[in-house]
């Protein structure tokens, strides 16, 4: 292991804190994550069925971006 990715694991693991302490405080407010048009919900007598399409898609280009402005840095 080198050095970068000592400092990867540590920017991981401060994005997790953030995120688990934004979810603790705020969990009320963001009932809209998961729900947005576009994600696929089937939901029948007994059975579920729940794929967040535009969430994934998203989440996926936020992280880009952030890991794009991490290797900016």
């Amino acid at each position: 292991m080198s050095a970068e990715t000592g400092k990867y694991i540590i920017v991981a693991g401060v994005f997790i804190i953030v995120a688990g302490i934004t979810i603790y405080f705020f969990h009320d407010k963001l009932h809209w994550i998961g729900r947005l048009p576009g994600d696929i919900r089937i939901e029948k007598e007994n059975f579920r069925f729940y794929f967040p399409v535009t969430t994934m898609i998203l989440l996926s280009i936020l992280i880009s971006l952030l890991l794009w402005l991490l290797r900016k840095l």
